[in-house]
């Protein structure tokens, strides 16, 4: 994905980054005019040589689609989701990247130390802020684990009509883009709750290969 320059700069921003993911994880384009293709190719690799579930297949594709149109609205550029896989089974995860321009033309954004002491101070139990050093530069880390219910929802069952969403481990990392006022945002998220750590372990591996690319 490509960074937008500013041309009245002597110096210009990076012209795009760079990040190693795991294969099996796949990019669905977000722009409007790519978004359906990209999400029926990746409907149609999911249920290869399974004909006999079309409701799960609309289902899925009906997600993915709200998902990639929800993810553009907020301004994201790349949305990847995992099909990496072990043994028989997928393993659930997504990479949400967002550029993050000041509100208005001329402003700033606060510094990353300032958003992590007012995240900090505003943090509920579950909420981890820090400092962290990428390749790619300093960058605010926010995790967040989700409170885990005694039991599942009632209706939280496979086939139900009112699936409740899975709690999911979210962590975020947010760094300035060299020579602009820009953040890119990092936002990885999966339901695997119960193997959080390790999880988390993949997403800083995967964050602290972003680099930043010039032309």
């Amino acid at each position: 994905m490509t960074i937008p320059l500013d041309d009245g700069r002597t110096q210009p921003p990076p012209s795009d980054y760079q990040l190693l993911l795991p294969e099996g994880w796949f990019r669905i384009a977000l722009e409007p005019e790519r978004r359906q293709q990209s999400v029926d190719a990746l409907v149609n690799r999911q249920f290869n040589g399974v004909d006999n579930e079309p409701r799960l297949r609309r289902l899925l594709r009906q997600e993915l689609l709200e998902r990639a149109t929800n993810a553009f609205d907020q301004g994201g550029i790349e949305l990847y989701i995992s099909l990496q896989q072990a043994g028989v089974l997928t393993i659930p995860a997504s990479l949400l990247i967002t550029l993050i321009p000041p509100r208005k033309l001329g402003e700033q954004l606060p510094s990353l130390h300032d958003l992590a002491d007012a995240l900090e101070a505003e943090a509920g139990q579950g909420h981890t802020v820090s400092m962290t050093q990428l390749a790619a530069g300093t960058a605010m880390r926010v995790r967040v684990d989700p409170d885990m219910p005694a039991t599942p929802p009632a209706n939280a069952v496979a086939g139900g009509e009112n699936v409740q969403a899975l709690p999911s481990v979210t962590v975020d990392y947010q760094l300035g883009i060299p020579r602009s006022e820009m953040n890119l945002l990092l936002t990885f998220s999966t339901p695997l709750v119960q193997i959080a750590d390790a999880m988390v372990e993949l997403f800083d591996a995967v964050a602290g290969s972003l680099t930043w690319k010039d032309e």
